[in-house]
């Protein structure tokens, strides 16, 4: 055969192959675009993204915006003396200082950072063992069922903060064990959610089918039940993420979280806690020591709610057609 018609015999066949794999690929675009628009047709939902991308990049440039002193211990905060007494912001310190002189900018700047450490890695492992388990209760059910949901109830059995903080103090103060902490009291919320899901997804027919078939557990729960299951455990995580920032913060406040002089925003709150209410000096004065950091929390968590709502809209079947 000559080179030219086994070229152009090749050319059919890859013509073919990419006319195939666009049609494939056509409601998964149609989805895609669907999900944008609906995005865009929401104000709030814009200023979510926004708000979490300047966070974003604050995380990333902070090497630039707030150089550190020490490359090797960056999150140390830089402090200027040892006075109990904050500074108000001047050229030195755009953001003033803390108690004993920690500078707010640095610590604010450094401490988003901490703030996506804490939110990625718990929510993450998290979620991970989540649907782990709860994929694993709602499928199978009996006795495999009993055992880890009992297991979910002792642990929702304790308030959330509560529970955090006896974990946090059994690992000892850094922001490594308030991670943990925070693992070991969110991950039940997401098991029993995903538990309830899988109940009714696997009744459907198209589960049955694939029994039928001859599709393995394994092979059934990773390609149909997950799938048609993790949406509402998504979204209820993009709106923890806030809440878990919140949480690591107010443990750093009361001294079980963050070590002392690691760039956290609960803890350069903590610095300064004898001046917020007046009881040491004019709040009006020291204001900047609860207002600067308590923005950043406030924002930071503002925009993964407002993210989370989208992705809500998006994602519920029940209003994404609305």
């Amino acid at each position: 055969m000559p080179i030219w018609t086994q070229g152009s015999g090749w050319g059919d066949q890859m013509g073919k192959r990419v006319g195939d794999f666009k049609k494939s690929m056509e409601p998964r675009i149609k989805e895609v675009r669907f999900s944008l628009a609906k995005i865009r047709k929401s104000p709030l939902s814009l200023v979510g993204i926004a708000i979490i991308l300047f966070f974003i990049t604050i995380a990333i440039f902070a090497p630039w915006i707030a150089p550190p002193e020490d490359p090797d211990d960056p999150y140390q905060i830089p402090h200027d003396g040892y006075s109990p007494i904050p500074k108000p912001p001047d050229d030195d310190h755009p953001f003033g200082t803390t108690g004993y002189q920690y500078d707010m900018f640095y610590g604010c700047i450094w401490g988003t950072r901490t703030a996506f450490r804490i939110c990625i890695l718990v929510i993450g492992a998290a979620l991970l063992i989540g649907i782990t388990l709860g994929s694993i209760a709602g499928y199978f059910g009996g006795i495999v069922d009993e055992v880890i949901m009992r297991v979910v109830d002792v642990f929702m059995a304790f308030p959330y903060l509560i529970l955090a903080m006896a974990f946090s103090v059994a690992f000892g103060r850094s922001i490594d064990s308030i991670m943990y902490a925070l693992i070991l009291v969110t991950w039940p919320t997401y098991t029993r959610l995903m538990r309830g899901n899988i109940l009714s997804v696997r009744e459907e027919d198209y589960i049955d089918a694939a029994r039928a078939n001859g599709c393995s557990s394994g092979k059934i729960i990773l390609k149909h039940v997950i799938p048609n299951s993790i949406y509402p455990v998504l979204i209820m995580a993009s709106l923890d993420i806030g809440a878990v920032v919140l949480t690591a913060a107010a443990l750093s406040f009361i001294g079980l979280g963050a070590p002392i002089g690691y760039a956290d925003w609960g803890q350069l709150t903590s610095f300064s806690r004898d001046y917020i209410t007046g009881i040491t000096g004019d709040p009006f004065i020291y204001w900047h020591t609860v207002i600067i950091p308590g923005l950043f929390m406030l924002f930071f968590v503002l925009g993964w709610n407002l993210l989370g709502d989208a992705l809500r809209d998006i994602m519920d079947p029940m209003l994404r057609r609305k």
